[in-house]
């Protein structure tokens, strides 16, 4: 690992602290690129996104796909506990602190809305970011993209009810604009434009050097792509972070706990069961990630565009970076 990569928590945090002062010294700036969306979906960090995650769907070979099945286990770990554990643990962890012990310390009139958004933030598992972890961890490239492909899937079918349960509303509005859009943009178009530029590359001669050196060539820019992500994130939202930190910082406990928690306990199961860590990995990283626009999308659609219930939404916007 390189000097980049073996301080990448320290540019983090630089990342969040330049994002912080330019949402505050900048805002109009950052306000306008914020507004750049198109069903709820940020274009800007979408872009930053894409170059993220091609790197790693270069090394994707379509013809090796069929191998994941000898990582099974990891399949079954990924979904048992994003859809088994993860909703219901968040839902638990929220109406510990935050219904409970963190009630006192928050405003009386907007407990109900956190929990809400908390458990909103937890129902769905994350799509792009988990691109981007699985090739720092050393992931499995084919493993990754059959279970984010698989996620996506189930999220289709299982959001809705999940959150239904868990919020004790009758029916669930799913904002389908965001959560098909957001797969297109994250998984079909990159992909289709990785397989594309990889075939082109394969096929002149040496390709498999050239291929090599074009990854290892934009691995670097993924990096400054995800550092520069963050300061967007954090520059969106930097009014919000200096007005309430204590809400904030009360909101990022059950948070935080839920990702050590589930990305723990997948990563535990995959090693139980023999798993690689090329296969725990990802398994577990997935866990620990959530669909921010999916969830923003549908507080919008069933609470309104300034319900409190963004507010946590947000933070796990920026957190889910880290």
């Amino acid at each position: 690992m390189g000097f980049f990569e073996r301080f990448l928590t320290v540019w983090v945090l630089l990342c969040i602290v330049a994002g912080i002062a330019l949402g505050h010294f900048f805002t109009a700036p950052l306000q306008m690129l914020g507004r750049l969306e198109v069903a709820r979906i940020n274009l800007p960090v979408a872009l930053l996104i894409w170059l993220m995650i091609v790197p790693m769907l270069l090394k994707i070979d379509p013809a090796a796909l069929h191998e994941v099945r000898r990582h099974w286990r990891g399949v079954a770990v990924t979904v048992f506990v994003n859809w088994g554990v993860k909703p219901f643990s968040m839902a638990l962890l929220a109406w510990l602190f935050i219904g409970t012990l963190f009630r006192g310390l928050l405003p009386a009139a907007q407990i109900d809305s956190y929990i809400a958004g908390l458990i909103l933030l937890a129902a769905a598992p994350c799509t792009a970011m988990v691109f981007v972890w699985s090739n720092l961890s050393r992931g499995e490239p084919h493993f990754t993209l059959a279970q984010v492909a698989l996620n996506d899937s189930i999220m289709i079918f299982a959001f809705a009810p999940i959150v239904g349960l868990l919020l004790g509303l009758s029916s669930i509005t799913v904002p389908w604009d965001t959560l098909l859009l957001s797969v297109v943009l994250y998984i079909v178009l990159p992909l289709l434009l990785a397989q594309t530029w990889r075939h082109a590359l394969l096929a002149r001669p040496q390709g498999g050097e050239r291929l090599t050196r074009v990854i290892q060539f934009l691995q670097p820019l993924s990096l400054m792509a995800l550092l520069a992500t963050l300061v967007l994130l954090f520059g969106f939202q930097g009014e919000q972070i200096i007005a309430q930190p204590l809400v904030i910082a009360l909101l990022a406990v059950p948070i935080l706990l839920q990702v050590f928690f589930n990305s723990g306990l997948a990563y535990l199961l995959n090693r139980a069961l023999a798993s690689p860590h090329c296969v725990a990995g990802p398994s577990a990283l997935i866990g620990a990630s959530n669909f921010f626009e999916l969830a923003v999308a549908t507080a919008i659609a069933l609470f309104g565009f300034e319900s409190a219930r963004r507010l946590p939404l947000w933070w796990a916007c920026s957190s889910k970076c880290r």
